[in-house]
């Protein structure tokens, strides 16, 4: 077995980088998809009509109950033979945005059933537009008790992230599979990479944590 190679890691330095740059952008853009689509379904489940309901509830099962590489396969070999076709990086974005949708779906809905019924009836009381009901009263107590949930959530995408590389995204690992391909170095490549990992989830999930900790208070 050969030991640690300080020049494999001062050599793979631009490719991590560039791979850490493209990790952090899928996350950011699939965080905010995932939080966009899943309020949608949460309000989608509340719907007064069972015409709303259903469909949402089907759609949501099935993508939660469905793996995020099959999604991934799925939006980048088969929807171009339908005339679709993205980037692999919008494929893996929209991807992972979408299936983690489904389980922010839950944390909303989770949050918004906890608002006491009497701020529902002050607000059709004083004869709030729905929309208004939404944004001033219900959805802002909601958020405060989802915040860490969804933050966990985050957390697991960034770890998902390396699936990518199953459509040639460049991410952190795929970048680390090429440098090991030119240079047979794999240890250092994977090493780096899996510190990386470490170093954001783990910082992140004390993050949450304690923002749990002060939310409940």
């Amino acid at each position: 077995m050969n030991g640690w190679d300080w020049s494999a890691v001062a050599d793979f330095m631009p490719r991590f980088w560039d791979g850490l740059l493209l990790t952090l952008q899928v996350l950011v853009l699939g965080s905010l998809l995932s939080f966009t689509l899943g309020l949608l379904w949460a309000i989608g489940f509340r719907a007064g009509t069972r015409f709303v309901r259903w469909p949402v509830h089907a759609v949501t099962e099935f993508i939660r109950n469905t793996p995020l590489l099959v999604q991934l396969f799925f939006f980048f070999f088969v929807l171009p033979e339908w005339g679709v076709q993205f980037s692999g990086l919008t494929t893996g974005t929209i991807a992972i945005g979408l299936h983690y949708s489904t389980y922010t779906a839950q944390v909303y809905r989770a949050g918004i059933d906890a608002v006491p019924a009497g701020q529902w009836e002050a607000a059709t009381a004083l004869s709030l537009p729905v929309g208004r009901t939404w944004t001033a009263v219900i959805l802002p107590q909601a958020i405060r008790r989802i915040v860490p949930a969804l933050g966990n959530y985050v957390i697991s995408m960034l770890k998902d992230t390396p699936l990518l590389a199953g459509i040639s995204v460049l991410e952190m690992l795929q970048q680390s599979r090429l440098e090991s391909a030119s240079t047979f170095q794999y240890t250092e490549p994977l090493t780096v990479v899996g510190i990386a990992f470490i170093l954001i989830a783990y910082p992140a999930s004390l993050l949450m944590r304690a923002l749990e900790r002060r939310l409940v208070r």
